[in-house]
């Protein structure tokens, strides 16, 4: 079974686009699972109303703690033994589902895949994710400057026992999601664009943050901790 998590904000500009794209992919007894940091709004109304339609996808209210906490709210709603993670402004391409559950059927506990990066209306900016962010599965490398990008992720169950719970101080989650697997599974990289990633202008920067070096003080103390002393 596949469990999609989305966790979002005032998604409503492209949610049901993405939706679309991913249930297409998904089978009968798979789910989608959106949590709504911002219940009583328009994303709600959007959801609910594919869901009306599709008892795949499951709406539920976030706790409004942050962008971890909405997460970690999805994470829990899950079932699935194989877990996708979604940002609702993007669009998968049609054989992401098959492409990464091959990924997995060869032993791998963490699949990352490529991305076309566009802007907000799917005019491609880069082709290729991995070569415009340099990315890399090694831990140690992803502690000094991350590479990893949540929505081009997915997991197998089992690393949610080492991953749970998300400590607080973690600058970017998809970075603990990303080290923390890699650490304790196989990963496999996946050099193909299998999703368009939409980056609207304004918030460019904001996206290119996730990869630059950041202060990994935090990082490193909590991977010990983990790893070292259980906690």
């Amino acid at each position: 079974m596949i469990s999609v998590v989305m966790a979002v904000q005032r998604g409503d500009k492209n949610i049901r686009q993405q939706l679309l794209s991913v249930l297409s992919q998904l089978g009968f007894g798979d789910e989608v699972i959106v949590s709504d940091d911002r219940p009583g709004e328009i994303t709600e109304r959007i959801v609910k109303q594919i869901a009306s339609r599709d008892s795949r996808v499951i709406w539920v209210e976030g706790k409004n703690k942050g962008d971890t906490a909405n997460l970690v709210n999805a994470i829990r709603h899950c079932k699935g033994d194989k877990i996708f993670f979604c940002d609702c402004k993007d669009v998968w391409l049609p054989d992401k589902v098959k492409r990464v559950t091959e990924a997995f059927g060869d032993g791998a506990d963490l699949v990352i895949h490529n991305a076309y990066i566009t802007d907000e209306y799917l005019s491609i900016t880069d082709y290729s994710l991995f070569e415009r962010f340099s990315v890399n599965k090694n831990p140690l490398r992803n502690i000094y400057r991350n590479s990893f990008l949540l929505s081009c992720m997915a997991i197998d169950r089992k690393m949610l026992k080492k991953i749970m719970p998300v400590p607080k101080g973690i600058p970017v989650t998809a970075q603990w999601i990303g080290i923390v697997a890699s650490v304790y599974g196989k990963t496999r990289l996946i050099d193909i664009p299998l999703m368009y990633c939409r980056v609207d202008k304004n918030k460019r920067k904001a996206f290119e943050d996730n990869f630059q070096k950041i202060s990994n003080t935090a990082v490193i103390s909590k991977l010990y901790r983990r790893i070292f002393l259980g906690n």
